[in-house]
């Protein structure tokens, strides 16, 4: 078992981020083409949050959607030595003030969007914001590659908010503890497990810093993250494929809580 792994309890509504492209408020949509965005900020004061670097290649400082606030990946999640871990109270309240988020903030995530690993990124952020009470989020999809391709309007100058007063607390639902992954790999509570790491991992072929040993959880199926994405692309799949997919997923878990897992909460968001 993975020492510095979060697991997220994704049981009935885990699906939300793919589900919800096909059932979803004509106004305000989980994923947003880069033109949808585009539209969205002349019409709302959505909080757009850049998860990139703020410097070096392909980073904040070298273009953004304009009025975007840097606020990089990494803040959002434990340290160096185990990133899998998820930020305490104080730590979250601070991330979010200091992006200027309130409860009642429309938030759109933007990423590089360079291969679907990418995506992971703004996935886990979009978990985070959810877990705090955050109603409104939304995904670029494809990233910031994917609103520079289509060629629409960047600045370079930073985007400094004022601080929103929200204190932040983050709720367990969507979060299995280590205690609760134990009980389901050892037969004393009912769920299933979803390896979203690559084949490699899920064989013992490759093993990851945080990970004590090769392999995977004892039950464990695999479902790896890539398959939520069109084929050669860092596009999340257009909405009948992936919701084929969830649906696959429900119905072998019929009923039962899903736990999905990676090496450190990246992939399996």
């Amino acid at each position: 078992m993975e020492e510095h792994a979060m697991f997220r309890m994704i049981a009935a509504a885990a699906l939300l981020c793919v589900a919800a492209v096909a059932a979803q408020a004509q106004d305000w949509r989980k994923l947003l083409t880069p033109q949808e965005l585009q539209a969205l900020l002349q019409q709302t004061d959505a909080r757009v949050i850049d998860l990139r670097a703020p410097q070096g290649e392909n980073s904040y400082a070298l273009g953004h959607v304009p009025g975007s606030v840097s606020a990089p990946y990494d803040t959002w999640r434990g340290p160096k030595q185990n990133p899998g871990a998820v930020l305490d109270d104080a730590a979250l309240t601070e991330r979010l003030q200091s992006a200027g988020v309130a409860a009642d903030t429309p938030v759109v995530l933007v990423y590089w969007g360079g291969d679907p690993s990418d995506f992971g990124a703004a996935a886990r952020v979009y978990w985070t914001l959810k877990s705090s009470g955050i109603g409104q989020i939304a995904i670029l999809n494809g990233g910031f590659k994917a609103w520079r391709e289509a060629g629409l309007p960047a600045e370079t100058a930073p985007t400094v908010p004022a601080r929103s007063a929200i204190a932040a607390s983050l709720s367990p639902q969507w979060l299995a503890t280590r205690a609760q992954v134990q009980a389901i790999v050892e037969g004393r509570s009912d769920a299933v497990l979803v390896d979203a790491r690559p084949d490699a991992f899920f064989r013992a072929e490759k093993k990851h810093d945080a990970a004590k040993k090769a392999g995977t959880l004892s039950g464990a199926v695999s479902l790896v993250f890539d398959r939520w994405f069109a084929p050669q692309s860092p596009l999340m799949s257009a909405p009948e494929p992936a919701l084929e997919r969830a649906r696959a997923l429900a119905a072998e878990a019929n009923g039962k809580p899903i736990v999905s897992f990676c090496n450190t909460g990246h992939w399996a968001a």
